[in-house]
């Protein structure tokens, strides 16, 4: 049996007479990770399944033409990501109580002591790169980059956001046959992860779609869930950002020769900023209700039919607010 977790492929014995249940506990310590925080996507069907697993017995699912995704983090790697949010919070404990107990500085007409103090209290404390993926050190600049963006960091000021951790996405982990998730905000900013790569890892993609996925992770900061405020935030955000490109520099923000992006990342799945947030510590993958079959279609209608509803979801959320108002007036 073989079973397909990040970018290498586990093989197993047949065991006779073993259920779901038991292949779902037998995988989770392999990778020694905590059954309820594992899943399996197996194709064709049932497709995807989380804890609790059933008893089914694998011989009633399974054909020769299954292939099963085990998709699962480390309680090792859980645990450091839990340890460095305690961490990004002390740090910003601490900082805080220095600020209180600082003594006053006299004011520098050539210096905007209140900005270099907001920046420091408004910011990403702590910025990790995924070590176990290739090259991490350009992950880390990438990262670095978002987080000194003078427009992110303008807006940032202006709503006082503060998140704890700012860091990348494993791709293999978080794209499904049916959905590819961009981005995700872990209980409203202690936790921003991005997807920087591309699915085959052989490049990573374009920093300005990187840069409106953080803008829009961003907003759950205040809102968690897709309505009319979430979206009117989201779009202020944007256009914060955008304007900064050009009152630095004059010019619009250029491509980064660094990062190279393939034309084709290798995908047919639609992409989406984020699945719901997180739910007992799980991300919630998956698409909408009003999802249709893209059997047959190309990767470019796949990604246009994507592009269309998320413009009907932006619009019925901006016709939504318009009619609040109405009712206000």
């Amino acid at each position: 049996m073989k079973v397909q977790y990040r970018s290498e492929t586990l093989e197993l014995d047949d065991i006779p007479d073993e259920t779901l249940s038991q292949l779902a506990a037998r995988l989770a310590t392999q990778i020694e990770a905590d059954v309820t925080r594992v899943s399996l996507f197996i194709l064709p069907k049932p497709g995807l399944l989380k804890h609790p697993f059933p008893d089914t017995p694998l011989s009633t699912i399974l054909t020769p033409k299954s292939r099963i995704k085990l998709v699962g983090t480390p309680a090792t790697e859980a645990q450091k990501f839990d340890e460095q949010g305690a961490a990004a919070r002390t740090e910003a404990q601490r900082r805080s109580a220095a600020r209180s107990s600082a003594k006053t500085v006299k004011y520098t007409p050539n210096h905007d002591w209140r900005k270099v103090q907001e920046e420091a209290t408004y910011t990403f404390h702590a910025i990790e790169p995924l070590k176990w993926l290739p090259n991490p050190a350009k992950s880390k600049r990438f990262l670095e980059r978002l987080a000194n963006d003078p427009g992110i960091k303008a807006s940032m000021r202006k709503h006082k956001f503060s998140v704890g951790l700012l860091t990348e996405m494993d791709p293999a982990s978080h794209t499904t046959h049916e959905s590819r998730t961009l981005g995700l905000n872990r209980n409203a900013g202690e936790v921003i992860e991005l997807r920087l790569r591309t699915d085959a890892y052989d490049g990573y993609r374009d920093y300005k779609v990187i840069r409106k996925t953080l803008c829009h992770e961003l907003s759950h900061n205040v809102w968690g869930e897709h309505d009319a405020n979430f979206w009117k935030l989201t779009r202020e955000i944007e256009k914060e950002v955008d304007q900064n490109d050009t009152l630095h520099g004059g010019h619009k923000l250029q491509a980064n020769a660094e990062f190279y992006v393939p034309d084709d990342d290798g995908g047919d799945a639609e992409e989406h900023f984020d699945g719901g947030g997180w739910t007992g510590g799980d991300f919630v993958l998956g698409r909408g209700r009003e999802a249709q079959s893209e059997e047959g279609l190309s990767r470019r209608e796949i990604i246009a039919r994507a592009a269309m509803a998320r413009a009907r979801k932006e619009q019925e959320a901006k016709e939504a607010e318009a009619e609040e108002q109405r009712q206000q007036r």
